[in-house]
């Protein structure tokens, strides 16, 4: 009887293997239509990895394969620091005449940061209503957390506003103008002049809805600010793809006004999710 047990096992381990979910072929070349909503394509390398666009707005965007051989927390981070790359010091800003645009464009980029931030946190909430008084007098700060399952609120240090909440964790400190906000996967850096934005989300690929696994990834960067060199206002890329690589890259950068919140342009994360496979 132990060879019938040991076909039957046997048996059965092939069938789960047949049915369990396949890896899909890695993309060899992109998809680079020659207009994707108000992104027209300007060029197209030879080898199918490299495609640029121009948004109406005037952002430069290049759609790029990018392997991920390392890692994928190495690669865009090293992405990243390219973006990053020769900013100006105050004192280059201020030869070059930017300090006041700077300080305009960053005020609007630290408040349509706050306003995504603010957003999420009522949707992850679920409409927590919280009254930021402590013994019912107005306060320059307080500190939220929870104690005991409940929310507890009380004044905080200086002009410092601490929230420390399931999936929520906010420092605001009105005497430097700065916030650091963390929302799910939302992670918010703002001053008065800059504002850089971070999200990545562990995604199913496409064609593996029911696979208990998330072999895909979905990241955006977003920096603006003053001190970004040959007078660009903003940078930052959309990624999506399997962590296996490689990946499907955006890079975005833009002299004009740039995105709101957390959000790139939609047809910058059409052209990725297409590409990616998310």
């Amino acid at each position: 009887m132990k060879p019938l047990y040991l076909a039957c096992a046997s048996a059965m381990a092939l069938t789960a293997a047949a049915c369990g979910p396949k890896v899909p072929a890695a993309r060899a070349a992109l998809e680079c239509p020659m207009k994707q909503g108000d992104l027209t394509r300007t060029s197209a390398s030879s080898d199918g990895k490299t495609c640029t666009y121009a948004a109406e707005g005037g952002a430069e965007v290049t759609l790029q394969l990018v392997s991920t051989q390392g890692g994928v927390d190495s690669t865009l981070a090293a992405i990243e620091t390219n973006l990053l790359a020769n900013r100006l010091t105050p004192e280059q800003q201020a030869a070059a005449g930017a300090a006041t645009g700077a300080a305009a464009g960053g005020s609007a980029a630290s408040a349509a940061a706050a306003d995504a931030a603010a957003k999420q946190a009522a949707a992850d909430t679920k409409g927590l209503d919280l009254d930021l008084k402590v013994d019912g007098k107005a306060v320059d700060a307080v500190n939220v957390e929870m104690k005991n399952g409940k929310t507890v609120v009380t004044e905080g240090e200086g002009s410092t506003t601490r929230i420390d909440l399931p999936g929520i964790h906010i420092v605001a400190n009105d005497s430097d103008d700065t916030a650091n906000i963390r929302v799910g996967p939302v992670n918010i850096d703002a001053d008065e002049d800059t504002a850089t934005i971070r999200v990545r989300r562990d995604v199913r690929l496409r064609g593996e809805a029911l696979n208990p696994e998330k072999r895909g990834l979905r990241a955006t960067f977003i920096y603006t600010g003053g001190d970004l060199p040959d007078g660009y206002r903003f940078v930052g890329y959309e990624a999506g793809g399997p962590k296996r690589g490689p990946l499907t890259v955006a890079v975005v950068r833009s002299k004009s006004g740039g995105p709101d919140g957390e959000d790139l342009y939609p047809d910058v994360k059409k052209l990725v999710r297409k590409n990616g496979g998310v």
